[in-house]
């Protein structure tokens, strides 16, 4: 290594060392390196200690190590020191760590095998990387792909991808993956899917020429070139395929663990097919051309599921079935030769046994006969000058010959269906230019290399001579672009290799050379070389063990070849004889197979037609009919000259390059093994890319990345306006050696190491700074800490002073207050010693004394209780023997009694049986007994109520007696009165007898119904409490039970709402899914309709001269739809309609499978309709059986109250009856009365009256209840009546709501009765004024209310009332319909008769004065004669009348006429009075006057009365040759700006409804068809034409809503009336039902909503990514990283670069317009929500392949510019459209990048907050995920496995990308118009004056 970077060795400075096991290790120095040290002290990364001892030649240093933050770098180049450790440590971090397989080196694309399928090749990763920089993305071979597609488009130059590497690395996977990249952008120029084509080439090529070898499962065993055809809009036109150096011995020979081609073990496996059992197959292991390896399966892969998509893929290219069967054939002949076995027939000689069944079926298969194939097998004919010998053969030659038989058949094969395949991918178009796709074998060394060996490795040596130029070149155009000096860089130069392969004498010429020497041999070939190569050069050596082998030095490592079979594999010979017995044979494939001359028939039928490709290369077989001497080529010179025709190809094309590595021989997924990884780099060139870029400046800045990264290098004073001179000035200050940098025109070049130097004073730079900020900050903190501690030992030395005085202050307190407490206490002891002393004195003595005194007593006791004692002991024998003989005879009672006991316990038994029968008969009586308890209950209230009453009797009573004692008092004077009535008063005297006799039987019956009440509430007592002990059990049962069913019911009805919750949501997301696949399917249909036109305009311009357009039908819609109507503009000639026919049938299948799947979707809506209507009607029948319910219970109660309120009627009737006759009796004449006032039977009747009259009010008081009852009921019915008539009763119901007082009330009432009973009424409607003044009238006294029953008449007559008045309300309103129709009718008539006037009127004003009169009353007459015709012919009868009429009218015509001329004559003589004054005052100009008289008799000008305005009724008529010129101005030529800025929105839909209802209103379908057809048409058109301008989009979006909400609006379907005022309801749609097209129009709002869409994403997407990610809005906040060769676009905010601001004011403008067209707001927030899925989408999609991007701060700037977006959300007030939940993957994403990522916790962490992120997704951020500064830790491998681990269970898409195309299914909500039709103007600058208001 240079010593040029002594410096950087320096203590924990880290390096490389060599190391036998992993190539180099990393270690780090413990010392610093001084001049002269012989060994660096090195610390290894596990923990040893190591001595590195230095070359003493050389003293060379090891390799340092790059900085942290640049290991994992997209570019090998960003690396500061370029050397081979770096990159291979770099490959292996990004591999195995982060899972990355593509690493730019240069130019150079460096792709890993994974040995593992990858989720990296979806067509979402293909639009990712369509349209963008190679070096914006992450490497991927898309971005390669899109840099040649990009480049041949822009530079109009051809390219080339060159795709190498050695056997498993990943070649063909590569280059597939590039053709299907250029197939799925570009597309295809025709209808025959071409790129289809390209595609399904690659399993035809991978059958017949890949194979399992012990390096790869699915080697190609040859080279191939594929051009990719272009046009001039670069569109993909046909392909071509070239082929080198196939493997011929694999036929016939495989090693062990390897395996033949595909083709025969996938025909084997297939073997038991029906159509291949001809072949007479069977398996792989009975065929000694499949069983030499010993591997006839592979693992995971199905060879008969391989087949058939090898069949498939012939189809695809136009190669049919019996072609397939005879290539089929020929492959099943070349297994069935290698199992013919040849035997000895003597030492020169051999023979295959007769009847040879593999031969016999070789022969079938080839159609040849079996005698000439057995012969030419075993004998050659030998020709000489003058004789022919047939010469037999060894059984050693003659298989050889067999196996190249073999050999020469498979070759020939291949070449057909190559040929055929590039037959098939040819075009007639011509090719504008085309990309090349080289798919070669890489450079190869084994244990035994051959002539296959040897031709590889010269075409590498060939490639890597054109690869070196091409870096060289690139390096040194950068260098003169940049206008820097530069000297020659010395790189490896393999020319003199070359020239030692195919220079004149080379190895190549000395083979061909040797090849025609009759005796040539390997060994004399080898020989020559010695002799030629050995001394003059010196890439030629000799092997020293060995003299048939030779070695060549190649680029990538020696390479010792065996020169065995070198001759034989160059000649290529096969038997001539054996040839010419195959073209003998009667299959004809097999003979086209070895026609040399002649052109082969296509298996198409079709002629090959050579169309307009231009071709820089030719094939390497194009001199077939050149002589037999061409045809002698050997393979070497075959070999290369096709090489050499290669080389002009790719040197005339501008190169891309994909070097694929093997990372182990295992074929493990992920496993990087550093020896074989680093033999590939040295071998593919990547190291040599790497030194010739660090022998210049590898290291390239921009001034403006130079000085942002490098700011902090810098200070304030050297900053400098001129960016480009503060860099000048500082790179010069901080590195002394000019050498190591220069300066270009744009950037600035570093020699290897400089940027690592520079990275490291500014690691410097920022610790010093972060050192010394931590100084500052732990000063502060410090003295922070100190000031509250100094406080803190302040208060603390306060509070501990305070303490001490008050602790001495008690002290002091207490040692006073001890010795007061000493002094008492002594006292007291003292004290109580003494009282002590003394009570025990006094003690002493009490006890003595007691116990003298006891001791007497107890003496005296004794003796009386001794006594005692005698009497009890003689009383207790005495009893003794009693009770002995009172228990002898109480025992023979017990016997007896036991006896009669079992006998009744008997019989109790026997009814305790019959007890438990009872009782369980009696569990029924429950119910009973419980209805009993009831009535019980209610006889106890009644029982209340009569005690209740018979108490108020009782004070009634005495009250009225005292009443009727002052009563009596006022009698007596009239006793003498009373004297005479005594008749009267004694028959009253016998009635009151005869009541008090009922009136005793009734207190006796009283007392006896008294007392059996009694009796049966105590029984009842008794068995209630029984029962209640019952039921106190069954109610705890009951409770439990109910618990137990509520508990169910909560639960059901939980899981009822949460399934029906999910089932609403499952329907919802069904719905959405089946909107979006509709839509879908509508922009499907979009684009094919497109298509169609394009292809017919295409075959109109081509065939016919005069262009038309004519729509072709559709069977989308059973209405007359747009798709089945066509288009009135102009018709094609019937050449265009033969073409149109043409292209009709092209996508026949397609339309009728898109006609299908239309079919399913509608019977799938259909279905879901009716599962919603069936839904509704249960819930219908559901609530009309709880509206029954609830009526047929509160019919129940109406009943109940209807006949309480008869009992009371009733009770009441006797009881007015009962105190009418009282009062009779009373008010008699009394005269005759016979007894006096105050007797007692006098009192009796008027208590009675009393008890009659208080029973009177309570019965009145019930009345009025009842009253209010109905009242209530009545206004009920009122409500209900309102609401089912809505018209004017409810007025009606106010007045009589106002009749609050009791009279008014009681007049209602009487007046509703008088109502009922007059029979009038039933038939004559009463009027509401007559009805108020009955209500309003005088009625009797309000006790007669409810006289014959009043209030049930009241309550009829209220009902018979409002059904009397709603009959009347209808009549109203029909006659007043009526009427209305004919005051239309008549003001139409009139209308058109004021019309007719003025024009009379304008007319008459141009005539002479005297004319004038005379017309005017000769139109009057005869418009009055006309009148009388008409009034005659309608109505004979009136005509007389109408006479009269037009008699008067005539009449006062001439009256007024009369007026007018006696006015006029007064005005004429006022004008000349003025006319003489003017001639008075302008004498002098007299003469050149006109007399008043002249004036007046001059004919008048006709003069511009203005009109009276008529009544608009919103309609707008035209003519139908308008129809054009409508549609013209209206749509096509109208200019959205205009409108927007200077009309009402939607102008145009409110013109072209207004002109439809027009047509509606005249009942003419054909022009409502013929305007709805051309509308929806030209719409089309216009977005068509200007589908790329979002105002023209926006603009007929909301009018086609607009439009489509008129139609809804003014449909008369109710649903859609709710919000129109009664004028807009008169303005209905009223004879045409436009519900179909209204789906149609709804259709086509769909697809312009997709265009819009579409629209504003090509106007936001160059915005995204820059404004969202590139630029920095928070400046400062990240770093910019050292870039490689492949510079990424700037995040520097330049000139014309996008930045947040940018998206904003775009979304302002798109918000702007679509509100200034009229938008309706849900879809503008549709349209929001889809623009901010954009906006997240393609953000996060570059997020997740943008390894750059993926940091810390970049996380802080995502976060800050969604925030921003939310703010403008919520500025706009759009909040609540969900567009802020489609931006959540973006934000989770940038707190992923922002959270700590270490532990567990973390780990759980971002799994709980990741949760709209896929785990792919979260992984591959994980991944990316890089550090800028040195400060950052990188995600650890454990950390990342514990990531996935945790989001194992989640069930999602694999999918890692986002889809941008995703549109979410729109739908239009409907929005009513508030504006009146007949109000709106139409502007002149529309130029539609031909149309006429209606």
């Amino acid at each position: 290594m240079n010593r040029e970077l002594e410096f950087m060795f320096v203590d924990c400075a880290r390096v490389w060392i060599p190391d036998a096991e992993e190539v180099w290790r990393s270690a780090e120095l413990t010392k610093d390196y001084n001049n002269g040290d012989v060994s660096l002290q090195l610390l290894l990364e596990d923990g040893a200690s190591l001595e590195h001892k230095l070359d003493p030649k050389t003293k060379n240093l090891p390799y340092l190590r790059n900085p942290d933050i640049l290991v994992g770098e997209n570019d090998l180049t960003a690396l500061s020191y370029l050397h081979e450790p770096a990159v291979l440590h770099n490959l292996k971090v990004r591999f195995v760590d982060s899972k990355l397989i593509y690493t730019y080196c240069g130019i150079v694309l460096v792709a890993i095998n994974p040995y593992e399928t990858l989720p990296i090749y979806g067509t979402d990763i293909i639009n990712a990387y369509s349209g963008q920089n190679m070096g914006d993305m992450d490497p991927h071979i898309f971005a390669v792909a899109e840099e040649a597609y990009k480049q041949m488009a822009r530079d109009e130059r051809n390219q080339s991808i060159i795709v190498s590497g050695e056997s498993g690395a990943g070649k063909t996977v590569s280059a597939k993956y590039a053709m299907r990249y250029f197939a799925t952008v570009s597309g295809s120029a025709s209808e025959a899917n071409i790129e289809d084509k390209v595609l399904a080439s690659n399993p035809i090529m991978e059958a017949i020429g890949n194979a399992k070898t012990t390096r790869n499962d699915n080697s190609s065993r040859f080279g191939k070139y594929i051009e990719i055809g272009f046009d001039n809009r670069y569109r993909i036109i046909g392909a071509n395929m070239r082929t080198y150096l196939l493997e011929k011995s694999r036929v016939v020979f495989q090693a062990d663990e390897e395996r033949n081609y595909h083709i025969f073990y996938q025909l084997c496996a297939s073997s038991h097919l029906p159509e291949l059992k001809p072949l007479k197959l069977g398996s792989a292991n009975d065929f000694s051309y499949t069983r030499k390896g010993r591997s006839p399966v592979i693992e995971g892969v199905d060879d008969t599921k391989e087949l058939s998509n090898t069949r498939h893929a012939f189809s695809l290219l136009g190669i049919n079935e019996s072609y397939q069967m005879g290539l089929f054939q020929v492959l099943a002949a070349i297994l069935h030769l290698g199992n013919v076995e040849i035997k000895d027939r003597d030492a020169d000689s051999s023979i295959i046994p007769p009847n040879n069944s593999h031969l016999k079926a070789f022969c079938d298969l080839v159609g040849v006969t079996y005698q000439d194939m057995s012969q030419w097998l075993c004998h050659r004919k030998l020709k000489t000058a003058t004789e022919t010998y047939v010469k037999p053969l060894p059984r050693l030659q003659a298989t050889n010959a067999r196996d190249a038989l073999s050999k020469h058949i498979y070759a020939k094969l291949f070449n057909w269906i190559v040929e055929h395949v590039n037959k098939a991918l040819m075009t007639n178009i011509k090719q504008h230019s085309f990309i090349g796709v080289l798919d070669i074998y890489g450079f190869e060394t084994f244990e035994i290399n051959s002539f296959e060996q040897f031709c590889i490795n010269y075409a590498n040596e060939k490639l890597q001579q054109q690869f070196n130029m091409h870096v060289f070149k690139l390096e040194q155009e950068e260098y003169m672009k940049e206008q820097i000096p530069w000297t020659l860089i010395d790189f490896y130069d393999n020319q003199p290799c070359i020239n030692l392969i195919e220079a004149k004498m080379g190895i190549l010429d000395l083979l061909d050379e040797e090849c025609k020497m009759p005796k040539g041999s390997d060994d004399s070939w080898a020989q020559k070389l010695y002799n030629t190569h050995l001394k003059t050069c010196a890439l030629f050596e000799k092997p020293r063990m060995s003299n048939r082998a030779f070695i060549i030095q190649h680029f990538a490592d020696k390479v010792e070849y065996q020169c065995d079979g070198f001759l034989e594999k160059n000649k290529d010979t096969v038997n001539e004889e054996q040839i010419n017995v195959l073209k003998a044979s009667k299959f004809d494939l097999l003979v086209e197979l070895f026609q040399d001359g002649e052109k082969a028939i296509s298996p198409t039928g079709q002629a090959p037609g050579t169309g307009g490709r231009t071709r820089l290369s030719v094939k390497p077989d194009k001199s077939r009919d050149k002589g037999s001497k061409e045809n002698k080529k050997t393979v070497g010179c075959q070999f290369r000259n096709s090489l050499q025709m290669l080389m002009d190809t790719l040197n005339a094309t501008t190169p891309h390059y994909v070097r694929c590595i093997k990372p182990n021989d295992f074929k493990m997924a992920f496993t990087f093994d550093p020896k074989r990884a680093v033999q590939q780099l040295r071998a593919c060139g990547v190291l040599e890319t790497i030194r010739i870029s660090a022998a210049g400046f590898p290291s390239r800045w921009t001034y403006q990345e130079f000085f942002s990264r490098y700011r902090v290098l810098m200070k304030q004073k050297d900053v400098l306006p001129d960016k480009k001179l503060t860099c000048r000035n500082v790179l010069e200050k901080l590195v002394q050696d000019q050498d190591k940098y220069q300066f270009g025109k744009t950037k600035i070049f570093f020699r290897a190491g400089q940027v690592a130097y520079l990275e490291k004073l500014r690691a410097d730079k920022l610790r010093a700074a972060c050192i010394r900020i931590q100084k500052t900050i732990r000063c502060w903190l410090a003295r922070k800490k100190y000031l509250r501690q100094r406080n803190a030992a302040i208060t603390i030395q306060r509070f501990t002073r305070g303490h001490q005085a008050r602790c001495l202050a008690k002290f002091m307190r207490r040692t006073q207050a001890a010795t007061i407490i000493q002094k008492y206490r002594r006292m007291y002891v003292e004290k109580k010693r003494y009282r002590q002393k003394q009570a025990a004195a006094l003690g002493m003595q009490t006890i003595l004394r007691g116990y003298m005194a006891r001791q007497k007593y107890q003496a005296l006791l004794r003796a009386h209780k001794v006594v005692i004692i005698q009497k009890r002991v003689r009383g207790w024998l005495a009893r003794c023997w009693y009770k002995r003989c009172l228990e002898s005879i109480v025992y023979l009672q017990c016997c007896i009694r036991r006896m009669r006991a079992r006998r009744e316990l008997k019989k109790l038994k026997i009814e305790a049986r019959s007890v438990e029968h009872f009782k369980k008969l009696n569990r029924g009586m429950e119910n009973k007994i419980m209805q009993l308890q009831r009535k019980i209950d209610e006889q106890t209230k009644d029982n209340r109520s009569v005690s209740e009453r018979l108490a108020s009797l009782e004070t009634s009573h005495t009250t009225e007696r005292e009443k009727m004692r002052g009563e009596l008092t006022r009698l007596r004077g009239y006793q003498e009165e009373a004297k005479n009535k005594t008749n009267q008063v004694s028959s009253l005297l016998e009635e009151l007898e005869k009541l008090k006799k009922e009136l005793s039987v009734t207190q006796q019956e009283k007392k006896t119904i008294e007392d059996w009440a009694h009796t049966y509430r105590n029984e009842m007592e008794k068995m209630v409490s029984e029962l209640k002990e019952q039921n106190g059990l069954l109610k705890t049962e009951k409770d439990d039970l109910n618990r137990l069913i509520q508990e169910q019911s909560q639960q059901m009805t939980e899981k009822m709402a949460r399934s029906i919750v999910q089932e609403t949501q499952q329907l919802n997301k069904e719905l959405n899914e089946e909107r979006s696949r509709y839509q879908n399917l509508l922009s499907e249909h979009r684009r094919l309709e497109e298509k169609h036109d394009d292809l017919k305009e295409h075959l109109a311009s081509s065939n016919v001269s005069k262009h038309g357009h004519r729509r072709t039908d559709s069977t989308h819609s059973s209405n007359e739809s747009e798709y089945t109507y066509n288009s009135e503009y102009a018709e094609l000639e019937e050449g265009s309609r033969a073409a149109e026919d043409v292209t009709r049938g092209i996508d026949t299948s397609l339309t009728l499978k898109l006609q299908k799947r239309l079919t399913e979707m509608e019977q799938e809506k259909q279905s879901l309709r009716d599962e919603l209507e069936n839904k509704e009607d249960q819930f219908q029948r559901a609530r009309a059986r709880d509206d029954a319910e609830f009526k047929k219970a509160r019919g129940a109660e109406l009943e109940y109250e209807s006949l309480k309120r008869q009992e009371l009627e009733s009770e009441n009737k006797k009881l007015k009856h009962n105190l009418a006759e009282m009062r009779q009796s009373l008010l008699r004449d009394g005269s005759a009365s016979s007894a006096a006032p105050g007797s007692p039977a006098y009192k009796v009747l008027l208590e009675q009256l009393n008890a009659s009259c208080e029973e009177l009010d309570v019965r009145k008081e019930e009345v009025l209840i009842l009253r209010s009852q109905l009242v209530s009921q009545k206004e009920a019915m009122h409500h209900k009546v309102e609401q089912h008539t809505m018209t004017e009763p409810s007025v009606y119901a106010q007045e009589v709501s106002k009749l609050k007082d009791a009279d008014e009330l009681k007049q209602a009432c009487i007046g509703l009765k008088d109502t009922n009973r007059c029979p009038r009424l039933v038939r004559t409607p009463l009027e509401v004024s007559d009805l108020l003044s009955r209500l309003r009238s005088a009625a009797p006294d309000l006790h007669r209310l409810n006289e014959d029953g009043e209030l049930w008449l009241v309550n009829q007559g209220l009902k018979e009332t409002i059904r009397l008045l709603e009959q009347q309300l209808q009549a109203q309103r029909r006659t007043n319909d009526s009427e209305v129709e004919a005051l239309r009718s008549e003001l139409q008539s009139v209308k058109e008769e004021n019309n007719r006037q003025q024009q009379l009127l304008a007319q008459n004003l141009q005539l002479p004065p005297e004319a004038r009169i005379e017309a005017s009353l000769q139109h009057e007459i005869t418009r009055l004669t006309n009148e009388n015709l008409e009034v005659i012919a309608d109505n004979p009868t009136a005509s007389r009348e109408a006479r009269v009429i037009i008699l008067r009218r005539m009449v006062d015509l001439m009256e007024h006429l009369e007026k007018q001329d006696r006015t006029i004559r007064k005005l004429k003589k006022q004008l000349k009075v003025y006319s003489k004054r003017i001639g008075e005052m302008g004498a002098g100009q007299a003469e050149g006057q006109t007399s008043p008289g002249q004036m007046v008799d001059e004919p008048i000008h006709p003069v511009n009365i203005p009109r009276r305005e008529k009544d608009f009724q919103g309609m707008l008529e035209y003519k139908r040759e308008d129809e054009l010129k409508l549609i013209k101005n209206l749509i096509l030529e109208l200019k959205p700006r205009g409108v927007a800025v200077n009309l009402i929105p939607g102008l145009p839909a409110y013109i072209l409804f207004m002109c439809l209802r027009h047509a509606d209103y005249n009942n003419d379908d054909q022009k409502v068809r013929t305007l709805l057809t051309s509308t929806i048409n030209s719409i089309k058109k216009i977005l068509k034409k200007r589908g790329d301008d979002f105002e023209t989009v926006s603009f007929w979006l909301a009018n086609t809503c607009r439009f489509l909400h008129c139609l809804k609006q003014y449909s008369g379907d109710e649903v859609f009336m709710k919000h129109n005022t009664t004028r807009q309801n008169e303005h209905c749609l009223s004879n045409f039902d436009l519900a179909e097209y209204r789906q149609v129009i709804s259709d086509l709002a769909i697809q312009i909503y997709q265009q819009l869409i579409k629209c504003m994403e090509n106007i936001l997407q160059p915005m995204i990514v820059s404004g969202m990610l590139e630029h920095e809005t928070i400046q400062g906040v990240s770093g910019v990283k050292p870039t490689g060769l492949r510079k990424r676009t700037s995040s520097i905010a330049d000139e014309g670069t996008y930045t947040l601001d940018s998206i904003l004011r775009q979304l302002n403008a798109f918000h702007s317009t679509m509100c200034q067209h009229g938008t309706d707001p849900e879809l503008i927030k549709q349209v929001v929500k889809q623009q901010f899925y954009i906006v997240g989408a393609v953000t996060l999609n570059n997020l997740l392949l943008r390894k750059d991007m993926c940091s810390w701060s970049k996380g802080m700037q995502i976060r800050y510019n969604v925030s921003q977006l939310e703010e403008w959300l919520r500025d706009k007030g759009l909040m609540t459209c969900g567009a802020k939940e489609t931006l959540e993957p973006l934000i989770q994403a940038a707190q992923l990048l922002q959270v700590k990522k270490k532990t567990d916790e973390d780990a759980e962490a971002i799994c709980s907050m990741c949760l709209a992120l896929t785990t792919a997704q979260i992984v591959r951020v994980l991944n990316l995920y890089t550090p800028v500064n040195e400060f950052e830790e990188r995600v650890s491998v454990a950390f990342i496995r514990t990531i996935q681990t945790r989001l194992r269970d989640r069930c999602e898409s694999p999918q890692l990308l986002m889809d941008t195309k995703m549109i979410y299914p729109v739908t239009f909500p409907f929005n009513p118009s508030t504006l009146a039709l007949e109000t709106i103007q139409i502007p002149g600058s529309l130029n539609l004056a031909f149309l006429t208001r209606v």
